[in-house]
């Protein structure tokens, strides 16, 4: 039973779609967001296309047919997440909105809890 709720706007769906596409994905295809030590503000985001979830996953099937895999000790981290895709005049990129981050840094994907 999935009790986290993860969520990605339009525009990360699409970007999220065109990069699976690319790299020649199937019907397990899906997107891996995952949190990681490290950054300069003690945790960052990690985001990766995979061929299929690990066996220890949570798996969430979003729309337009995008699968996310989280794993267990990401998944502390993640609770009501929001990713979204942005493109300003210093470049594009994948941002954070996370209601259990406690502060993080002008990078935008280091934080800390």
């Amino acid at each position: 039973m999935k009790t986290m709720q993860i969520q990605l706007t339009e525009t990360a769906l699409s970007k999220v779609q065109s990069f699976i596409d690319e790299h020649g994905g199937s019907a397990e295809s899906g997107l891996r967001v995952a949190v990681l030590p490290g950054g300069c503000s003690g945790f960052q985001y990690g985001l990766n296309i995979e061929d299929a979830p690990e066996e220890e996953d949570e798996i969430f099937d979003l729309s337009q047919g995008i699968r996310v895999f989280v794993d267990p000790f990401s998944a502390q981290y993640l609770e009501g997440i929001e990713i979204d895709y942005v493109t300003t005049m210093m470049g594009s990129g994948f941002t954070f909105s996370n209601p259990a981050s406690t502060g993080g840094c002008g990078c935008g994907s280091s934080f800390t809890v």
